[in-house]
């Protein structure tokens, strides 16, 4: 499976953590960055790539790290085709996929630590989407109103 990481400063240690013990455990690992501590950055210069390829079927999951990833989540979930969230028990590591299809998981470096980190993104990528008709349903009305926008946007640049 091919994952995408992306933090900014506030995540960066925890990314670079969860990289590592990722790489160890055999995905196939997409860093987006940051790529060094600067505390200048800003998360969304990460995240929205990191997003973009999540849509793109580029990579099949994303991990989005800030301080309490909550900036991470409201950027990853501008991109069309994204279902982000902040994640930090264990329920709905897990359930955000069967249910919902989550296909970025967010997290704060100052909310859980890296044990914590390691379970709920292991729950994450193993997770898989139920395809209930009823999660289907909700999931079409979703990707309706993001073709609706789009199709205003596209309207509004005439």
């Amino acid at each position: 499976m091919r994952v995408g990481m992306a933090a900014d400063h506030g995540g960066f240690a925890l990314k670079e953590q969860l990289r590592e013990s990722l790489g160890e455990e055999g995905y196939q690992v997409v860093d987006f960055g940051a790529f060094a501590l600067d505390e200048g950055d800003d998360y969304p210069d990460f995240v929205i790539p990191l997003a973009k390829a999540v849509a793109q079927g580029d990579v099949d999951r994303g991990i989005a790290l800030c301080t309490s990833g909550v900036g991470a989540s409201i950027a990853a979930n501008k991109v069309a085709g994204v279902r982000a969230a902040l994640i930090h028990d264990e329920f709905s590591a897990s359930q955000g996929v069967e249910d919902d299809d989550l296909n970025v998981i967010c997290l704060g470096s100052r909310v859980v630590d890296h044990a914590q980190a390691s379970r709920l993104v292991g729950l994450f990528l193993t997770a898989r989407f139920s395809a209930a008709e009823r999660h289907r349903r909700r999931l079409a009305k979703v990707s309706q109103l993001e073709n609706c926008i789009r199709q205003e946007e596209t309207h509004d640049e005439r």
